[in-house]
């Protein structure tokens, strides 16, 4: 795995050590199990999909907090030791924090077929949009500025 040094950043750049840490904590998580997929539905709808093949309702978590988003799946282990013969299938707990850009939030979730779906909008407030001023060359619109 290759690191990346972002002293320089802090050296001469005010108020991205946020970015920076986000791409240092990148480089260290463990990303590999469940498996899980992010799609771009459309302009500013978006998809986790994860593989949580085993896991019941009640085992998995879904938790927004801020800016972040962290699933969990905490196995029930009361079950009696079981003799496998080849177990390739993970059961193992799991935990997944993604950082969620600014007016993204979670629309639903839905476990269906061992996939835990998660959407997810962008949704911008309206005092935040692009607004068109319309220019007005009347001289009446001027003089009411003027006075």
């Amino acid at each position: 795995m290759r690191t990346y040094d972002f002293s320089p950043l802090y050296r001469s750049a005010i108020g991205f050590d946020r970015l920076a840490q986000l791409f240092d904590d990148a480089q260290r998580t463990d990303s590999s199990y469940p498996p899980y997929n992010i799609e771009l539905v459309s302009d500013d709808k978006y998809r986790i999909t994860m593989a949580v093949a085993g896991f019941e309702r009640s085992e998995i978590e879904v938790i927004t907090e801020g800016d972040a988003l962290k699933i969990s799946g905490r196995k029930e282990r009361d079950e009696a030791p079981r003799n496998f013969l080849h177990h390739g299938i993970a059961s193992r707990d799991f935990e997944h924090s993604f950082q969620l850009a600014e007016h993204v939030h979670i629309v639903g979730a839905k476990l269906d077929n061992g996939l835990l779906n998660i959407e997810l909008a962008r949704e911008i407030p309206e005092a935040l949009k692009p607004r068109r001023i319309l220019i007005d060359d009347s001289k009446e619109s001027v003089q009411k500025l003027v006075a």
